[in-house]
């Protein structure tokens, strides 16, 4: 929305009025509601399970344990849900005892952007064969894990 009609708003009296500078595709990408003719159109922020386990960098190993055993993956990810990298289970047999997430993850993990259309991620991940991908937003937070199977 532009300043003035921000101002506008401000002046009838709304409290809550941002003018989101960035523009419409970034407000997409970021997962953020939509309405209008997108709204119709399943995104992979839409389908993505916001269920998933994250394990902080810096952290000792030993401390991705669980999510490890109960997940195929764990997203690293900075203070700031910032991804920077993946761990999955053979990560614990293949490392030592005193192993640190940052020593032993798999950095730069392929991401999508939350307004990524599903049909065309799913050809990509069928030819790339892969099952799941990370969705983050503009500045690389982590927002979800698509798989395959959420669009079925």
């Amino acid at each position: 929305m532009s300043p003035r009609a921000a101002c506008r708003l401000e002046q009838l009296g709304f409290t809550d009025v941002y003018d989101y500078v960035p523009g419409k595709s970034d407000w997409m990408a970021a997962g953020l509601p939509r309405g209008g003719e997108s709204a119709q159109t399943p995104y992979a922020g839409d389908l993505a399970s916001h269920d998933v386990p994250t394990c902080p960098i810096g952290d000792p190993l030993a401390t991705a344990e669980k999510a490890l055993r109960e997940h195929r993956v764990c997203v690293v990810v900075s203070a700031d849900s910032t991804v920077v990298g993946a761990l999955y289970p053979d990560d614990l047999r293949n490392s030592g005892p005193d192993a640190t997430i940052d020593e032993t993850m798999h950095p730069g993990p392929t991401t999508v952007r939350a307004n990524e259309p599903v049909d065309p991620l799913l050809e990509r991940m069928r030819h790339a064969d892969i099952d799941g991908i990370l969705v983050t937003d503009p500045e690389g937070r982590l927002l979800g894990l698509f798989h395959r199977h959420h669009a079925a």
